[in-house]
């Protein structure tokens, strides 16, 4: 796995995570994967946003791959980077 340093979070190691690892997080949490509207981002949401526009695994994981991006974990935290 891929580790990374998150610029604000002084010091905190985030490792790649493959899609399945991401989808028990987020079940664990209440999160859904959404698009950005109006833009090319993607993110995760408890979907009660009216900027973001929840899509279905399959999907995120097409735009994942399509954007050269991964999904990074520290201790349950998630972000989408781009793939080192």
């Amino acid at each position: 796995m891929e580790k990374s340093f998150c610029k604000g979070g002084k010091g905190m190691v985030m490792e790649e995570i493959n899609v399945e690892t991401a989808k028990k997080i987020c079940s664990e949490k209440g999160l859904k994967p959404a698009k950005v509207k109006g833009t090319m981002g993607i993110q995760f949401t408890k979907g009660n946003n009216p900027r973001l526009e929840v899509i279905d695994w399959d999907e995120f994981e097409k735009l994942l791959k399509e954007r050269g991006l991964a999904i990074y974990e520290s201790n349950g935290w998630m972000k989408i980077m781009k793939k080192k």
